[in-house]
């Protein structure tokens, strides 16, 4: 699974597929292959943020420029295990995981109130003032029973966003 793409092997997607705790099935797999191949435009092997940008959905993102410092260099493995998360089976502990990664801006396993102002800020844009935004975000947190001085650990991002009925907002179907 190096560079210079061949079939994978069936060792090759039951590797991923176990990897991925079987979130795909082989066919999707070998589809999800086929589309890493179609990325990574100078067969390195991996894919560039660069690359990842070529996908229409995900430049529209406004929070793709988070999500790129999650996917610039991903290898086949990775980049399906990335998408893992965005799968119909995946759970809400995945969900949430990947979550609090796009919300722990210097990927120090910690979530400041400044670190949720701007990723909302990324989010609204112009359609709320920094005021209304700073307002909402305390009246979350202390709802939640922390403050704006709180740093968030995953098992807070948990404890907070783990409730029955949760929908991630974008899913990925692999055809």
């Amino acid at each position: 699974m190096g560079s210079g793409y061949s079939m994978l092997t069936q060792y090759d997607i039951e590797e991923v597929q176990e990897y991925c705790y079987g979130l795909f099935s082989q066919q999707e797999i070998v589809s999800l292959y086929e589309r890493f191949c179609q990325l990574d435009r100078n067969s390195k092997g991996y894919i560039s943020a660069d690359e990842f940008l070529s996908v229409p959905e995900f430049a529209m993102d406004p929070l793709s420029q988070r999500l790129l410092k999650l996917v610039d260099g991903l290898n086949f493995k990775d980049f399906v295990a990335f998408l893992s998360a965005f799968s119909t089976k995946a759970n809400i502990r995945q969900k949430i995981e990947l979550i609090f990664k796009v919300y722990d801006l210097d990927g120090n396993g910690k979530v400041t109130f400044s670190d949720i102002l701007e990723v909302l800020r990324d989010l609204t844009g112009s359609f709320m003032s920094e005021e209304q935004r700073e307002e909402v975000m305390s009246h979350l947190l202390e709802e939640a029973g922390y403050t704006r001085t709180s740093s968030l650990l995953l098992d807070d991002f948990i404890k907070i966003l783990d409730y029955p009925g949760l929908k991630m907002g974008v899913e990925v179907t692999v055809d």
